[in-house]
């Protein structure tokens, strides 16, 4: 289990993200998605009120609409759930006024008395910092929320809302979610040496590249390739990025573990608590075997140099 940053929530760790209820996986696959990832001992679910807007006919809430009714339904001994605020169509931005009412909505579609997780989804550059801080301080305050938390901000803007809720005397940022995997490492220049000053749980997105760390995609063409995230897939498909997946295949057939166990195990040697999902239930016991994952320094040392010839071929 993993103490996320400050806060008194110890989880799995690993978190299983609601991004693919109501778009990739329906709700009976995505109640089976959530009943195997508790049966593996899993306990921590990431979602936001955004998801997922994105598809036709949906108006965003679904994804919190499905973990609300599956919580409902199965009423686990202990599960800690997060979401996030900004991105709603209904509820754009960081002011004071729409994260009141978008924590409410969310609260109302997750069935739940108490977000354990709320985070800032990304900056909002039209309301000033103290408000959104302010205002994130008095869902604590009034029990809305129990820990506020952030996404997609750079180093100045966290290392900013915590002087704020310091000077505020309101409760800070115990967690901070960049996106962050093998292909993509810039916020280890300034986000994460940030977050461990601060005392911040890093929970980075995108933990498998879009399926590329998967193992699955292997050319840079995804004509054909039915999953909707194949094009952003295909494109870390260069001969440097193949590489860190042939690393990644030698890790993983040394612990007898899938390609995606390997990569979540780089992250979890990084000290992050990744959030993975899947659309088919054969996928859970890999993303859990990511979480209890032990990678040696040198296979360690070994992804992290696959990894910069990537960045190097990439900048070049």
């Amino acid at each position: 289990m993993t103490t996320l940053g400050t806060s008194d929530l110890d989880v799995f760790p690993l978190s299983f993200g609601g991004n693919v209820f109501g778009w990739t996986a329906d709700r009976d696959t995505s109640f089976a998605l959530l009943d195997a990832f508790v049966a593996g001992g899993g306990d921590f679910v990431d979602t936001a009120d955004v998801y997922s807007a994105w598809v036709p006919g949906n108006a965003g809430g679904e994804s919190e609409v499905i973990v609300g009714e599956w919580l409902a339904s199965r009423r686990p001994e202990r599960v800690v759930v997060a979401t996030k605020v900004s991105m709603h169509p209904e509820f754009k931005g960081l002011s004071a006024a729409n994260v009141r009412a978008a924590a409410e909505a969310s609260l109302r579609r997750l069935g739940v008395d108490t977000i354990d997780l709320y985070y800032a989804h990304a900056e909002d550059p039209e309301t000033p910092l103290e408000e959104t801080v302010a205002a994130f301080g008095a869902l604590v305050a009034d029990g809305l929320i129990r820990y506020p938390a952030i996404s997609n901000f750079s180093a100045e803007a966290t290392r900013e809302w915590i002087r704020i809720a310091s000077e505020l005397g309101v409760a800070a940022p115990v967690a901070t979610q960049p996106r962050y995997n093998l292909v993509a490492r810039s916020v280890e220049a300034d986000v994460l040496p940030t977050a461990a000053e601060a005392g911040l749980a890093v929970v980075p997105y995108s933990a498998l590249a879009s399926g590329f760390l998967t193992g699955k995609y292997r050319s840079s063409d995804p004509t054909g390739q039915s999953s909707p995230r194949a094009g952003t897939a295909a494109s870390y498909a260069t001969p440097e990025g193949l590489a860190i997946i042939a690393a990644l295949e030698q890790i993983a057939a040394t612990h007898d573990v899938t390609v995606a166990s390997a990569a979540l195990g780089w992250l979890r040697a990084k000290g992050a608590v990744p959030i993975a999902s899947g659309s088919r239930v054969e996928q859970v016991d890999g993303l859990l075997a990511g979480a209890r994952l032990e990678l040696s320094a040198d296979e360690v040392a070994a992804l992290d140099a696959a990894s910069d010839a990537y960045a190097a071929a990439k900048v070049a």
